[in-house]
Formats: structure tokens, sequence, C-alpha cells
């Protein structure tokens, strides 16, 4: 199969990277410099030389996409499987674009970018079976893949692995703004608290314990770790907080859908 990587950003390089010596890759994008090895550069759809199966990975950001969907009709009719990790865009918007119901539309997270991603994946109504597989293999090289019966699950999707990385960062941010207050010097109040959370979300994905079961190793009865978290439980206080979180940024998913 040959794949069309339209947009070979940070997201669209690390596929194209884990495609190679798999796939013919093509890429069109002329605002990138170099190409990720063995990708060949295309300046026009028109240049694709017909041949066998053809998958169209769409990595472009979402308001570029209007002004490129009617030239990828073409693809289109040549029977290409689009791939969408563009946000915001429905399946339908996809395929009034293109003229083609064989489209996915993706919602992977940054960390997908060096192979420790998580992407949810939903089909357009003229994907066949073999494509199921076909999308997993291309997605595999930015981590696992999970499928939704239902396209309107994308916005939960989006609030909670989407734009999850960012609230982690964001709390760890805090965690070491806290520890600045508590006396820490800001370098190392940041040191340690990056630290505890890279390597607390290194111990959750080598050890198959519930989270909760890998918070009570950590958390003796009446300790320090006991107290912390009696400030996070207090009225509900952390569940509140992120259903309010999640809430807002599905909100927000549901409005740039349209």
């Amino acid at each position: 199969m040959d794949v069309l990587l339209i947009g070979c950003g940070r997201m669209g390089g690390a596929m194209a990277r884990g495609w190679r010596g798999t796939h013919r890759v093509l890429v069109f994008d002329p605002m990138a410099t170099d190409l990720p090895e063995g990708g060949e550069r295309v300046d026009a759809f028109a240049d694709i030389e017909p041949g066998g199966d053809l998958a169209v990975v769409l990595a472009v950001k979402p308001q570029v996409f209007p002004a490129i969907g009617d030239s990828l009709r073409s693809l289109a009719a040549r029977d290409a499987l689009f791939v969408s990790i563009m946000a915001g865009i429905t399946l339908q918007g996809l395929g009034d674009a293109l003229g083609s119901g064989r489209v996915v539309r993706t919602m992977p997270n940054t960390p997908a970018a060096i192979g420790q991603g998580i992407t949810a994946a939903v089909s357009g109504r003229d994907v066949r079976m073999s494509d199921f597989a076909t999308v997993n293999q291309l997605l595999a090289p930015t981590g696992p893949v999970v499928w939704l019966d239902d396209e309107r699950q994308i916005d939960a999707v989006t609030a909670l692995s989407g734009s999850g990385p960012a609230y982690f960062f964001r709390f760890t941010e805090a965690l070491a703004k806290a520890g600045t207050q508590a006396g820490l010097p800001a370098d190392l109040a940041m040191q340690l608290a990056r630290a505890t959370f890279t390597g607390a979300a290194a111990l959750a994905g080598a050890d198959p314990a519930e989270l909760a079961e890998l918070r009570k190793q950590v958390t003796s009865p009446g300790g320090t770790t006991a107290a912390g978290l009696m400030q996070m439980d207090q009225d509900d206080a952390i569940d509140r907080l992120a259903r309010a979180v999640v809430d807002a940024a599905a909100a927000r998913s549901r409005e740039l859908a349209g």
C-alpha cells in the first residue's frame, strides 16, 4: 500500500518514520524542509502515479483542510482510504469535502509523537473490514488504538485523552509551585515534581495493578500521603474538578465541530 501523508509536522513525521520499510511513503507538505527518511516529496496530488491501494493520512491543522479538500477528490475517485488526525472535523464534514465515505476520524494525543500516545478512531459509512487493520497498522507507531462505536463519543475522548496531557502538565506545575511555597528553591521543586510525574506515569504503565492499588501502596494510614489525599478528597474536590475540566473541554469540542 502507498501512503500519502498530508502534513509532516511532529505527529505526521513520527508516523512516517514508523512506516519506513513497510509502505511507500509520499509526503505533501510545502512547508516541510526535511522529510522523514525514505519519504518521497509530492508537490501536487496529480503527480501521484496510479497504482495499487492508497491510504491518505490527513495530518494538517483543521483550518488548512478546507483549502485542500476539493483537490483531494481525485484521490477519493481512486478509492483511497482517508484517515484524519485533525481535531474538530466530523465524519460528515470529511465526507462532504472529499466526496467519499471511506474515511476514518481519529483523535490522538501529543505523546503519540514519541510512540507513547493513545488514539481513538471512528469509522465512516463506507469503511471496509480490511480498513480497520490498515488503520491499526498505520497508527501503531503512535501507540495503541481504540475504536469507538459512536462518533459522539469523540468529544469526551478529546476532553479526556486528547487534552489530558495538558492537565497533567498543569498539575505538575502547580505541585512544583506548592513545593516552592513550602520552602524549596524553584528549580529544585520543578525537578522533583517533574521527575515524580514521569516516574509515576512509567510505574502506572509498567505495573498492571489498578491505579487505586498503586495509590494505596504509597499511602500509609495516618501518614503524610494520607494527609495530602484528604485535601483532594474532601467534599469530592478532585472528582468535581476533573468533571468540570472534562465537561468544559467536551463542550468546546462540540462547539468547534459545529
